[in-house]
């Protein structure tokens, strides 16, 4: 796990100080060391987390066997050591899984990237050709950000910040992106919070030659559903996750794994034991009695982990912020990033790499709104005009269930999940707050709108790289420390994308697919649980005297910089100590971080 950039120009030895700033900007990313490269046209910087080859045959920026080629990687190719048995003709020099990628380029060119496995994000100079080829893996794990500069430099780099300090180019907020955030917490994965710095969506390459830029899809998710029995689905759905696991083990550091005492956890707990003869497990708990600290040390017991407990730390929430906030180059408002700071914090005390159980929802039918959604679907009567009109009308003389309130509110399950459960603030209210324009994200595919496994791909497509990954990625590289995600496992991920919904849940049972294949691998009260996150109520934290005066600081002051681009007054009604007041205190705070931007 690393951080890259770079800046493509005319002379670009003369960038060597700007380049130095833009690596500086992200030694969090790499924190072993730092190199830079130089051809004519093209300086290239990169900072290293070392895991995979440890000696100097793994340093980047790396040229290619020819000299010709130069790259610069964040990320890992899983199965790479597979992968070389197939391009033997390759003059290999070390065990990195990089060259791997100089392998494929020199046979097959751009066209390597719809075999490339992994996470990652990268750029190759071609000196012969003077191109730039840069792609970013399938699902969003790994950043990459890119801007033309002042001069016409085109500028890359794994975080904005490190653009931002390269000094090339003034950033302009974008509109759209600030309606996208207020109304999901989160910026899209298809733009950057400036119009003038743009992110290379998922499963996009970027080709840069004589000033022009070609960005375009290489990878698009599975759009129909398998017909597959149970028997069969367990079958290949454990024997794909163990692959997944024992690739994802391939370091020469050690290897552990986040443990929360949950289903998806706990599964690749189980995994590893398979390969490793010990492991070592990490949990964060809050002090309550919902903690799931308690399910976690089941599950460490069983495997007889090297178990190490995180508990809750009285902080206070504001010192909590004002360290994980400047990470985030983008307004961000999951509030689980706090607890996820602090497991990454605690984890790298004794591990550089360790595997997490993110994305198990997505995949098999985990939230409790999918739950909901599935028994929305036999209710909604927006075919019958006379029924909708009939409810408003019966609306107005008693309170309705929320059932009949999301007939009249929504048409389907689609429309259902995109107001309702991804949904911050209302058009009107983000119109109120002065933001008319809304983003439409672009999608791989037209969903079928009552078609819960469309929503879940959606999410897939949206929520997972958007705020997900952000999260993870972010508040790991905060503590460089590497996390790895063997749901996301390409071959994995689209068996489980595929299956039928009949095997991810039903009205009365959720993950029903990994219930069945993975349930050995449990205790039995792990067997029984549900979904449950870190146990965090917003509501709660507004209680604090600190963070209500840190919120008014930030919000009831009409010459923070926020209010340049939302109306204050409209704001100050909109400070009802709940989540929306949460999403505006991070936006404020985000424009407090950067101010000599703005």
């Amino acid at each position: 796990m690393c951080g890259i950039a770079g800046i493509i120009t005319n002379n670009a030895r003369n960038y060597q100080e700007e380049l130095k700033k833009m690596t500086d900007a992200i030694a969090h990313r790499g924190p072993d060391s730092s190199h830079f490269e130089f051809y004519e046209n093209a300086a290239l910087g990169h900072r290293r987390l070392s895991i995979i080859d440890l000696s100097e045959n793994g340093k980047q920026p790396m040229f290619s066997s020819t000299k010709n080629e130069c790259i610069v990687l964040n990320g890992e190719i899983y199965g790479y050591q597979d992968i070389k048995t197939h391009y033997p003709e390759y003059p290999y020099r070390g065990s990195s899984d990089t060259e791997v990628i100089f392998a494929m380029y020199q046979r097959k060119k751009e066209n390597l990237i719809h075999d490339l496995p992994g996470m990652f994000a990268f750029a190759i100079w071609d000196n012969e050709k003077q191109e730039l080829f840069c792609a970013r893996d399938r699902f969003g794990e790994k950043p990459f950000y890119y801007a033309i500069g002042n001069n016409n430099e085109f500028i890359f780099a794994s975080e904005i910040k490190a653009i931002l300090a390269s000094g090339l180019i003034r950033p302009k907020v974008s509109n759209l992106a600030l309606s996208h955030y207020l109304q999901h917490g989160y910026v899209s994965t298809y733009q950057s919070i400036y119009e003038n710095i743009h992110a290379l969506p998922p499963a996009h390459q970027l080709i840069w030659k004589d000033g022009k830029i070609s960005v375009s899809r290489y990878y698009s998710l599975p759009k129909k559903d398998r017909i597959i029995s149970l028997l069969d689905a367990k079958d290949e759905f454990t024997y794909l996750l163990k692959n997944a696991v024992k690739k994802q083990l391939v370091a020469d550091v050690e290897v552990g794994s986040f443990l929360s005492g949950g289903l998806d956890s706990s599964s690749i707990v189980g995994l590893v034991a398979e390969f490793l003869p010990k492991q070592t497990t990490i949990s964060f708990g809050y002090d309550h009695e919902d903690s799931e600290l308690k399910y976690a040390k089941e599950i460490a017991d069983k495997y007889n982990t090297n178990h190490i407990e995180v508990h809750e730390k009285k902080e206070d929430l504001v010192t909590a912020l004002l360290k994980t906030s400047p990470f985030f180059d983008e307004p961000f408002a999951d509030y689980s990033s706090i607890p996820h700071f602090e497991i990454c914090r605690n984890a790298r005390k004794n591990l550089t790499v360790v595997l997490s159980g993110d994305v198990g929802d997505e995949l098999f039918g985990g939230y409790n709104f999918y739950t909901i959604e599935n028994k929305l679907r036999n209710h909604f009567s927006y075919k019958n005009i006379i029924a909708q009109f009939g409810l408003k009308l019966y609306q107005k003389l008693k309170p309705i269930s929320f059932i009949s309130q999301q007939n009249i509110e929504n048409k389907n399950i689609l429309d259902f999940h995109q107001n309702y459960v991804r949904r911050a603030f209302s058009k009107q209210e983000r119109q109120a707050l002065g933001l008319h324009s809304d983003y439409e994200q672009p999608y791989s595919f037209i969903p079928d709108p009552d078609s819960l496994n469309d929503i879940m791909r959606l999410d897939i497509e949206d929520f997972v790289p958007s705020n997900m990954m952000v999260k993870s990625d972010r508040m790991a590289m905060a503590n460089s420390l590497e996390v790895r995600t063997p749901f996301l496992d390409l071959d994995f991920a689209e068996f489980c994308i595929q299956l039928p919904e009949n095997l991810k849940l039903s009205n009365d049972n959720d993950k029903i697919i990994l219930r069945e294949a993975m349930g050995s691998y449990w205790t039995e009260t792990i067997r029984k649980r549900h979904k449950q996150g870190f146990g965090m109520n917003v509501k709660n934290w507004f209680t604090e005297d600190s963070l209500l005066r840190f919120s008014d600081e930030l919000l009831k002051n009409p010459n923070q910089k926020i209010f340049n681009y939302i109306d204050f007054k409209a704001t100050q009604n909109l400070l009802t100590k709940d989540y929306k007041h949460w999403c505006l205190l991070q936006l404020a705070l985000w424009a407090h971080n950067n101010e000599k931007y703005l």
